[in-house]
Parts: C-alpha cells; sequence; structure tokens
C-alpha cells in the first residue's frame, strides 16, 4: 500500500517537533555570576551561579594559563555545589577559567571567560600585618599549648611522685634509727671486758 505524501510530511514535522522539544528541554544556559575568590599562591575557588529551572546535575570548568595551549579540565556529576577549588597553581601567573553546566542532555556554553592572576609568595607574606593571625595558626596555637599543658602535668605528677617515695623511705629510716641504736649499745656491751667477780684475779694453786 502506497502511503500518502501528505501523510508522510505530517508524521516528519511531528518528529521534528518531538526532536525540538526535547532539545529545548535539555539545553542549559551558561552558568552566570562566575567569580573568583581566595586567591592564594598555590590555589584559588571559583564560584557561580544557574539560571532558575535549569536542570543541572554537575559542572565542568576549563582552567588555562594564558597564552599556552595546555588546558586542565575538572568535571563532576551527580552534584549541586556551585563552587570548585581550584589547586596546584604557579605563583605569579595569569589564568584563564570557563565553567559549564553539565545536565542529562549534555552541556552548556562555557561562561564568559575570567581571568585572574595568582600573587607571588613574596607579596602574600608582605600584604600579612603581623597582627594578622588566621584560623589555622589559632589552630596550631591550640594545640601546641595543649600540648606544653600536658607536658607540665606529666612532669608535676611524677616529681609529687617521688616527693611521697622520698617522705616514705625517711620515714621508714626514721623508724629504724631506735632499733639500730639499741642494736649499736648492745654490741658494743658484748665487746668490753666482762667484769671479774670479787677476789681479783684468779691465781692458779701451786
Amino acid at each position: 500500500m502506497e502511503a500518502k505524501p501528505g501523510s508522510c510530511s505530517a508524521a516528519l514535522l511531528l518528529l521534528l517537533g518531538f526532536l525540538y522539544s526535547v532539545h529545548a528541554d535539555t539545553l542549559l544556559s551558561a552558568p552566570l555570576n562566575v567569580t573568583i575568590r581566595e586567591i592564594e599562591v598555590n590555589s584559588a575557588m571559583v564560584t557561580w551561579e544557574i539560571s532558575e529551572g535549569d536542570p543541572v546535575i554537575g559542572f565542568a570548568i576549563t582552567q588555562q594559563k594564558k597564552d599556552v595551549r595546555m588546558l586542565r579540565f575538572i568535571q563532576e556529576v551527580n552534584t549541586t555545589t556551585r563552587s570548585c577549588a581550584l589547586w596546584d597553581l604557579d605563583e605569579d601567573t595569569e589564568y584563564i577559567v570557563h565553567v559549564q553546566s553539565i545536565s542529562m542532555g549534555g552541556s552548556s556554553p562555557p561562561s564568559e571567560p575570567i581571568l585572574f592572576r595568582t600573587p607571588k609568595e613574596s607579596e602574600k607574606l608582605a600584604s600579612k600585618s603581623p597582627d594578622e593571625v588566621t584560623m589555622e595558626e589559632v589552630g596550631q596555637d591550640a594545640q601546641l599549648r595543649a600540648g606544653e599543658l600536658i607536658i607540665i602535668v606529666v612532669v608535676l605528677i611524677m616529681w609529687a611522685g617521688v616527693i611521697v617515695l622520698f617522705c616514705r623511705q625517711y620515714d621508714i629510716i626514721k623508724d629504724n634509727e631506735p632499733n639500730n641504736n639499741k642494736d649499736k649499745a648492745k654490741n658494743s656491751s658484748e665487746c668490753s671486758t666482762p667484769e671479774h667477780p670479787q677476789g681479783g684475779l684468779l691465781r692458779s694453786n701451786v
């Protein structure tokens, strides 16, 4: 049976309309408000936002040194996070970052490129005031103080044990001193010349 040309055209239009609707549902907008924060000598944090209603299940980040073709590609799925740490960066270096959203149907267009520069180690140290104390340094100081306190307590306990032991030994020695004096007096009396009965020295009969 020969198909009518009109019916084939209608079926083709329905198919194209279905594919277009599916493509429209899976089409994502590029991430918005891409920002680089917490720029350190060897690390940084990139954050972004997404358009409301986009079925985003992950993200992809392209990191590139300026004027260098080699790229680093970071991708995560099954996540709702809107930030990512960039690590192992070189100091005093310019980087270009793009962010893309990922859905079940594919990836969004890349965001507008973001350019940032990492500081030098010397610049970072110079910008840090002497009175500035980070949370990490506070934690380290607290750990050191706790360790010192434990050592001091242990030493005090050891000294207390030594003093108690010395006092007990001293009491034992003091308790034994009268007995020792009596023994010495007894021994000295036994070693002295015995007294003879009245009559003087014994004489042998001739």
